[in-house]
This record gives C-alpha cells, sequence and structure tokens, in this order.
C-alpha cells in the first residue's frame, strides 16, 4: 500500500516540478510585457507597476501590424493547401493501387527525414529566377511541398483503418469516387484533418530561417523575423516590446489548441495506432 502512495507522490510531484518549470518562463514573458523598463536587465518577474505601453509602441513604433497579417494569411493559406494535398495524396495511396505505390511511400518516409532548411541554397536560387524573393505568400510553397512527405504517412495510417466496405457499397450505390471521398473520407477523418490544419498554421509563426533567408524589407518579414530583430544586436535590445509581441503571436495559437484540443489528441492518436 505504502507502495502505491509512494508512486502517486512521486509522479504528481514531477508532474507539478514540470509545471512549473513550463510556466515560470510564461509568466515572466507576460509580466515582462506590462514593465515599464526596455532591456533584459530592467524586465522584472513582478513589475512593480504594470503599464501598456508596450502593446501601444509595438503598433505605432514598429511595423508589427504587418508581420501579423503576413503571418496570418502566411498560415491560414498553408494551412488550407496543405490540408488539400496531403488528404488527396494520402488517400489515393491508402485506396488505389498502382505501380510504383511501394517505392513512393519509401521516397516519402526517406524525404520525412531531412529538414528543409538543407536545400535552402537550391531554392533561393529557384525563388530568384522565378521572381518570388520578398513575396510572403511564396513561402506556401514550401511550407506545403514540406508538409506533405510525413503528414502524408499520418493520414494514410488513419484512413486505412476505415473500412474500405464503406467505400464498395457507395461504389454499389452509384456514388464517384470522388463522392465517396468526400462524402465518406473526409468527414470520418475529421479528427486528423484538424489535427494537419492545426500543425501547418502553426508552422509560419514558428518558422525563423525560411523567412529570413527570402523576406526582405521590414514590412515584408513575418512575425518570427521581425520580433527576433528587437533583440538581435545591442543596439535593438528592446525586451520587453518583444515580450509584448510574443504575448500577441501565443493568442492565434492558444484559441486554437483550446477549441480543437479534443481533435488534436484523437488525431495524434488514431493516426499513429492505425497501419
Amino acid at each position: 500500500m505504502w507502495k502505491r502512495r509512494l508512486k502517486v507522490i512521486l509522479v504528481n510531484a514531477e508532474l507539478m516540478l514540470v509545471t512549473i518549470l513550463v510556466l515560470i518562463p510564461v509568466i515572466w514573458i507576460v509580466m515582462s510585457s506590462f514593465n515599464k523598463g526596455q532591456n533584459l536587465s530592467t524586465a522584472s518577474f513582478i513589475p512593480k507597476e504594470l503599464t501598456l505601453e508596450n502593446y501601444t509602441k509595438l503598433f505605432q513604433e514598429t511595423d508589427f501590424g504587418n508581420w501579423f497579417v503576413n503571418s496570418l494569411f502566411i498560415a491560414l493559406l498553408n494551412a488550407t493547401i496543405s490540408v488539400v494535398l496531403i488528404l488527396v495524396t494520402a488517400w489515393i495511396l491508402s485506396r488505389f493501387k498502382f505501380k510504383g505505390k511501394k517505392t513512393g511511400l519509401l521516397t516519402l518516409l526517406v524525404l520525412s527525414m531531412f529538414p528543409s532548411f538543407l536545400s535552402m541554397t537550391a531554392v533561393y536560387t529557384l525563388y530568384v529566377v522565378f521572381n518570388l524573393v520578398n513575396q510572403p505568400l511564396a513561402l506556401v510553397i514550401l511550407y506545403a511541398a514540406g508538409a506533405i512527405p510525413y503528414n502524408v504517412w499520418l493520414v494514410k495510417g488513419y484512413i486505412d483503418g476505415i473500412p474500405s466496405s464503406l467505400d464498395e457499397a457507395a461504389y454499389i450505390d452509384g456514388s464517384s469516387r470522388i463522392n465517396t471521398f468526400l462524402k465518406i473520407i473526409v468527414p470520418m477523418s475529421k479528427p486528423i484533418i484538424v489535427y494537419c490544419a492545426v500543425s501547418q498554421f502553426m508552422m509560419p509563426w514558428m518558422d525563423y530561417i525560411i523567412p529570413n533567408l527570402l523576406l526582405t524589407g521590414n514590412k515584408n518579414k513575418t512575425v518570427a523575423v521581425g520580433l527576433y530583430s528587437m533583440i538581435s544586436n545591442d543596439q535593438n535590445a528592446n525586451f520587453t516590446l518583444f515580450a509584448a509581441g510574443a504575448v500577441l503571436v501565443a493568442v492565434p495559437i492558444t484559441i486554437m489548441y483550446l477549441l480543437f484540443q479534443k481533435f488534436l489528441v484523437q488525431g495524434i492518436v488514431a493516426g499513429a495506432s492505425k497501419e
């Protein structure tokens, strides 16, 4: 009996410790955004006086509004295009038999192991040739293409778990392949679709390397690049301004996780367990 109690105590202690370690930086960033000081040395964990000055300066003295809009448009477009490409590709690989299917799946598996920034030199050259440099929405091409290898395997595993007898019954009733896909596969794949959509929406918010390479000009930056420029050197050590921007950037992601938490858990578990 005492061993069970000790185990419960240790597990809860570990969870509390991890929670504290995660919450301290978050609380520090949030409280720093209401601090009157500018740099890291003057930003305290509990400010003596709270102010909204940093949030006001963020929109009045910087191009944060443009950065936020650029990232939002890229994130929404990337989530939409990526989900369509991933879902259609996974459906074809799951339900159709054709020559080279196994080779294609293995190729996707291998490609998913390499980070996208390894091909940055070639990508930058192509973007220069096609005059796509310094165009924020052109980043969607990279994000959508890079999302295919890993996510196709994940979604294919989920679709494989949907009985093919449902498709056959629909075909017997006269339904076309596209109609069966839209009326049966898509509704039953809602959890994994939501997971892919949220993960692809987050990508532009978290990425720094690709936007920093392909976007020039202050107004064309994404939030990651723009916020980093505030603390990248001694002359731009605006930590509290950076903290205010970090808080605003976290709001859309937090809202999405709260709204789609149920589907995200179902999508991760189902996509990982079905073969």
